[in-house]
């Protein structure tokens, strides 16, 4: 008997491990076609989802693939993130064993796209800001501040209609931006809070106030001085290619980065 149950650990441990070869057989190919699909240097980090492997493998039927790729260059940038979660993925065993993905067929698909502070730092003229930190505001923060509606302090406030009571346009959000910069031969803490737009795959950054301080306590900045320095906030910033092609419809910000997001159904892997 004891033989018996050594016998059936040995054999099961041995499935396991086939079964965990298989899968990283198929995900290494999953990794590979996706990094020539999305025109990436460096294969994407996959994971197939789901107990045994086996048995999605035989039925040709995923429930769930993750996608990520770091270090993506584009334009100006050099550190977009990507992420993509596929359900209901169709991949029959033959075509993937072959490396084929062509009838690869993506039920739904929810992809990201994300920019961090310091890679935004690099698009002008946000170049002239040193130290570029970039926080959530409230929408009707950005447009009223504490005098209209927006109640918050125009940091960590929700990108929706926090403030606004009936903005719901996910193709919008509030930011708050903050760095260093030479004022009138002065070393000032500045802070923007500005409306983001997300226009395809370029994210517009329209700025619409500036302040003077720190976290703990701000200046009124005059007019005049507004208009001169609100410019250097103004930016187009181009985010590139989403994950399999899929369309951006919202845009979301968070402490240090701004992420756009996408879904789409019935895709096919090779586009």
């Amino acid at each position: 008997m004891k033989r018996t149950v050594i016998v059936l650990v040995a054999l099961l441990g041995l499935l396991v491990g086939a079964d965990f070869a298989a899968a990283a057989f198929a995900e290494h190919t999953v990794s590979r076609k996706s990094a020539e699909q999305l025109g990436l240097s460096d294969d994407p980090a996959v994971t197939i989802h789901g107990f045994p492997f086996t048995t999605q493998a035989l039925s040709g039927e995923y429930d769930r693939i993750s996608l990520s790729a770091d270090g993506v260059p584009v334009q100006d940038l050099q550190d977009v993130s990507i992420d993509a979660e596929l359900h209901d993925v169709t991949a029959p065993l033959s075509d993937l064993t072959a490396g084929d993905v062509s009838d690869v067929v993506i039920d739904r698909l929810n992809g990201r796209v994300t920019l961090k502070e310091s890679d935004i730092a690099r698009v002008a003229p946000l170049t002239n800001i040193d130290d570029l930190r970039i926080e959530p505001s409230s929408k009707g923060y950005v447009r009223h501040g504490a005098d209209g509606s927006g109640a918050d302090s125009g940091s960590g406030g929700q990108n929706g209609a926090a403030g606004d009571g009936t903005d719901t346009d996910d193709t919008t959000a509030g930011i708050r931006l903050s760095g260093k910069a030479d004022i009138a031969g002065e070393r000032i803490e500045i802070f923007t809070f500005a409306m983001i737009e997300l226009d395809g795959t370029t994210i517009r950054i329209d700025p619409r106030r500036v302040q003077f301080g720190n976290d703990r306590e701000t200046t009124v900045v005059p007019e005049a001085v507004q208009e001169k320095l609100l410019p250097q906030f103004e930016a187009d910033i181009n985010a590139g290619q989403m994950p399999f092609t899929v369309t951006p419809t919202a845009i979301s910000v968070a402490s240090g980065s701004i992420t756009l997001h996408g879904e789409a159904e019935d895709v096919r892997f090779t586009g």
